[in-house]
């Protein structure tokens, strides 16, 4: 139940993360605001890395694989659209799949990250923030770049009360 409850929480951010992707025109994954940021593309190449290194053998080996580059997740990089939604893609489908190999009677086993142990719950938890954290970034660049376009993928302004009698985004995915 708890682990069903973590997966779609998982779900609700990857659908948020596509829907502000979709939003996005082609030549917008890539745009940068400022020197010192990253752009649509390097945050789902380090949310993929991230979620490939951690989920890949969850079990068994350190989530942080000898052959992850995770400085190399914040270079630059010209993506086209299909080809962020791909990358996105691969480091989803490892962590869906791990979580379907998971159940609550595993939350209190522990898992390694930078050869610190963790609780699965503890792990899962963190990781989930995490993805959170960079989705919402992921939907703030996306919403800059649409503007005045920019279908809400939440509660549009203005519309709480219409919404609060009948609350469809709150049933799940």
């Amino acid at each position: 139940m708890i682990i069903s409850s973590i997966k779609a929480e998982y779900l609700r951010y990857k659908k948020l993360g596509e829907g502000a992707i979709k939003q996005t025109p082609e030549n917008g994954v890539n745009k940068l605001f400022g020197d010192d940021n990253n752009s649509i593309s390097v945050i789902v190449a380090h949310i993929s890395g991230n979620l490939n290194s951690r989920f890949t053998d969850f079990m068994t080996t350190d989530g942080e694989k000898p052959w992850r580059k995770r400085d190399a997740e914040f270079e630059e990089r010209n993506l086209t659209k299909s080809e962020l939604l791909q990358l996105w893609d691969d480091g989803w489908i490892v962590l869906l799949t791990t979580l379907d190999e998971l159940s609550d009677d595993d939350l209190d086993k522990t898992v390694t990250i930078r050869e610190k142990e963790l609780t699965v719950a503890d792990a899962l938890h963190r990781s989930l923030a995490h993805v959170s954290y960079h989705v919402g970034q992921i939907v703030y660049i996306a919403r800059m770049i649409v503007g005045k376009e920019w279908i809400s993928l939440s509660i549009p302004r203005g519309r709480s009360n219409t919404y609060n009698q009948n609350p469809d985004k709150e049933k799940g995915v």
